[in-house]
């Protein structure tokens, strides 16, 4: 459990905030979100409930904070004065996080979990899915969500089916670039063959 000594470090905080999330992923997917409580978090943690309450809420705001976590590319590119960086390189970034394992698994808890909880498949929505495609309308406009749905595609559908493992990153990075000459495509049609 947590020791009463003085004001935890930065660093302190960080590491006791990712070891909740760490828990609480462990205890959504051996559980789901219905057997899982901020109990049961905190002791796998070693910290109280009061901690848990106090930063994330209610159980359904530490589930948004571990999908929010995954999509620590979408953090980075918001820091100020942070560059932007190339489409290819966010496109690539977003494909290692969301084919990742934890991701997958959040993915499936939150499907499963939907009819029962739809608080919580809005929550994900919001903090997840929404937030990658108005990251990406920064980069491609309007096509920002025909972009994350092929960034997504069926290489994500069978990595929740557990048909495949997670992409290497050259693996992320090859399907990244198909999927931007696939929207790129789109944006230009073919011209219209003479007769």
């Amino acid at each position: 459990m947590e020791s009463r000594r003085g004001r935890p470090t930065a660093a302190e905080r960080d590491r006791r905030r990712d070891a909740i999330l760490d828990a609480a992923i462990r205890r959504f997917t051996e559980h789901g979100y219905g057997g899982t409580t901020i109990e049961a978090i905190a002791a796998d943690a070693g910290v109280t409930k009061r901690t848990i309450y106090t930063w994330f809420g209610d159980l359904a705001g530490v589930l948004t904070a571990a999908v929010e976590r995954q999509h620590g590319y979408l953090l980075a590119a918001d820091e100020p004065g942070s560059e932007a960086e190339p489409l290819e390189d966010a496109a690539t970034r977003l494909v290692i996080a969301l084919h990742s394992d934890v991701s997958v698994a959040l993915h499936r808890l939150v499907i499963a979990e939907s009819p029962r909880f739809p608080e919580v498949a809005a929550g994900f929505y919001a903090a997840g899915p929404a937030r990658s495609i108005a990251f990406l309308s920064g980069h491609v406009g309007e096509r920002a969500e025909q972009l994350y749905t092929l960034l997504l595609g069926e290489p994500h559908r069978r990595r929740l089916l557990g048909l495949a493992a997670a992409p290497t990153p050259d693996g992320a990075r090859e399907h990244a670039r198909a999927c931007l000459a696939l929207v790129s495509r789109r944006s230009h049609p073919p011209r219209a063959q003479r007769s």
